[in-house]
């Protein structure tokens, strides 16, 4: 099957799946969260491709990692100082941004 230009078209057989209104919404609502198109979606689910991985997720763990860097920095710089107190709650904030990575990571 030729494309409008000329070349092969890349997808050359078309299925038809039936959904219910709300099955049909979930899919595209999956699909946009993940920031890829329904079909490129179901491809991947189908034929167990890359994994399906929300772009936020992505985002949201690269954030969490930067900053438990740079709290863990921080964290070294007062315990060297002789922070009382501080470092306990920082080591606390620190565990709960790994907590919030694994389960971010658990999700994908």
């Amino acid at each position: 099957m030729k494309a409008k230009d000329g070349k092969m078209a890349r997808f050359q057989r078309r299925r038809t799946l039936r959904l219910s209104a709300e099955e049909d919404a979930r899919l595209e609502r999956q699909a946009a969260v993940a920031g890829i198109s329904v079909s490129e979606y179901m491809r991947r689910l189908f034929f167990g491709g890359r994994p399906v991985i929300a772009r936020t997720d992505d985002r949201m763990i690269r954030e969490l990692r930067r900053m438990g860097g740079l709290l863990k920095h921080n964290f070294d710089a007062v315990r060297m100082a002789g922070g009382g107190s501080v470092p306990a709650q920082m080591e606390a904030t620190l565990e709960q941004i790994r907590q919030a990575i694994d389960r971010l990571g658990r999700q994908a």
